[in-house]
């Protein structure tokens, strides 16, 4: 309930511990010579499929100078590739290569495991009431 005593704490709680979580899941990557950024990429390329370079730095929050390094480092790696539109010329996407799907794949694959080994210490009760969780915060991220 908005402004009830307890709302400050949750707040605090669920943002520290959604914080930490996150921050302890991206150390888990298939290619630990990619920065976190780069990861991010290829995951958000893996989900989405191939994007434009701006789309990708609106997602990313970040400058399209900033991306298009990110992108270039990607690309001379040999984890992404450019193509121009067929339809636009001046149109670029970037997709994931063989190497870059394989990468995303382990990278989620490792995370995974690392939540599912955390989550297999609790008992069933706490998986159920995570999981009830897990939906109320899909949620507040869609509002």
């Amino acid at each position: 309930m908005p402004g009830s005593d307890d709302s400050p704490t949750l707040s605090s709680e669920l943002r520290t511990g959604v914080m930490r979580l996150s921050r302890r899941l991206r150390q888990e990557r298939a290619a630990d010579e990619l920065s976190e950024p780069q990861t991010s990429v290829l995951l958000h390329l893996f989900r989405e499929g191939p994007l434009t370079p701006a789309t990708l730095s609106v997602w990313a929050q970040v400058s399209p100078p900033s991306m298009n390094r990110t992108l270039n480092v990607l690309e001379e790696a040999a984890l992404v590739e450019r193509t121009r539109s067929h339809d636009d010329r001046r149109m670029v996407h970037v997709s994931l290569t063989d190497a870059g799907r394989t990468i995303a794949l382990e990278t989620r694959r490792r995370r995974e495991v690392w939540l599912d080994h955390r989550l297999d210490t609790l008992d069933a009760h706490e998986r159920a009431v995570l999981g009830e969780a897990a939906t109320i915060i899909r949620k507040l991220f869609e509002q």
